[in-house]
């Protein structure tokens, strides 16, 4: 989150942000537009607590969402943290639904 914070706070043009989490309090602190809760019906918008499969269902379950946001899209840069639940467990839906949009 503050990678893209960074990122929009320095007024680049010609981008649309869009932010993805489980966790709905990193999602407030967010200064991008465009968000997209995950899996809240699984995390109870919690984190994924370190867990890469609850992160992929997470992504899984809002693949609509998600594809909607990539429409149009030239190039996608997906970015998170690995090692914990969210980052390694969405990434790659999310990085499978770009390449299918």
């Amino acid at each position: 989150c503050n990678a893209v914070n960074s990122m929009i706070a320095s007024q680049m043009s010609g981008v649309n942000f869009v932010v993805v989490n489980t966790d709905a309090q990193s999602l407030s602190e967010s200064l991008a537009v465009n968000q997209i809760q995950l899996g809240s019906d699984i995390t109870g918008g919690l984190g994924a607590g370190a867990n890469p499969d609850i992160g992929e269902d997470a992504a899984v379950a809002n693949i609509p969402e998600i594809m909607d946001m990539l429409h149009g899209s030239n190039m996608v840069f997906i970015t998170g943290g690995m090692g914990g639940g969210t980052g390694t467990g969405a990434a790659p839906v999310i990085a499978q639904a770009a390449r299918e949009s």
